[in-house]
């Protein structure tokens, strides 16, 4: 079932964030969210998961879901080692033998032979991964992501955008991937949505066809929407 997100009107001490802001999400794709740091993307985020409140609207297509959440850093348990990380969020999933999923998702990620390594002994890239690794073993029925590469070189970002895909693809599920990043969205996303303005408001939805893992940047599709996003992007940024 789709997201739909109608009239949404969200606030901090009087600052409205959200005001009848209304926007759809595919399910079983990866909707990227584009949009200037600040601007209430994490926010969106939270507010679809429960974290936070709003004041008014409406929310459809999260009933009874469950939500896997990969944030800007990995957020370990630095007294567990990767294993322990791991089953420390999958104890109350529901699964009775989760060991062997968390096996499967150690080996896909190349993590199970440190399995009993401590996130003092990885490196960032390593323990990022563990992240991801984590998020997708935890059976939830959507996927977010806040800006999970920020930080990463665009070596280690490469790397791990194309483990986020294999892992995808092995489990189509629902995801949110919040970034400001215009050559993310166009390497990872099925369809991307730039928001922006204050209050938030989106300013364009375009869907993306060519296949996701093969995409090298110059195929016609990618180069048309990269000059069209980046057109829409920066223009209405300068407008600003």
């Amino acid at each position: 079932m789709a997201i739909n997100i109608k009239n949404l009107t969200k606030e901090y001490s009087g600052l409205k964030v959200f005001e009848s802001f209304s926007i759809d999400f595919n399910d079983n794709v990866i909707n990227c969210i584009l949009g200037e740091s600040g601007c209430g993307k994490t926010t969106l985020l939270n507010i679809i998961s429960g974290i936070e409140n709003y004041s008014s609207g409406k929310i459809t297509g999260v009933e009874g879901c469950t939500f896997s959440y990969i944030f800007q850093e990995p957020r370990l348990l630095n007294w567990y080692n990767v294993r322990e990380n791991m089953e420390y969020v999958m104890e109350d999933c529901g699964i009775p033998d989760f060991e062997d999923r968390i096996d499967k998702y150690l080996k896909i990620t190349g993590l199970y032979e440190y399995s009993k390594l401590y996130p003092h002994q990885l490196s960032g890239g390593m323990k990022q991964r563990l992240s991801i690794a984590r998020a997708f073993a935890y059976p939830g029925d959507i996927l977010l992501m806040d800006e999970p590469f920020k930080a990463l070189d665009m070596k280690l970002k490469k790397e791990l955008t194309g483990e986020f895909l294999k892992l995808w693809k092995e489990d189509e599920r629902t995801v949110l991937f919040v970034t400001h990043e215009l050559e993310e969205a166009l390497m990872m996303a099925d369809n991307v949505h730039i928001l922006g303005d204050n209050p938030l408001r989106e300013i364009l939805r375009t869907d993306i066809k060519t296949l996701k893992g093969a995409r090298s940047g110059s195929e016609e599709e990618i180069v048309l929407k990269r000059k069209t996003l980046y057109s829409v992007f920066t223009g209405h940024n300068k407008e600003e």
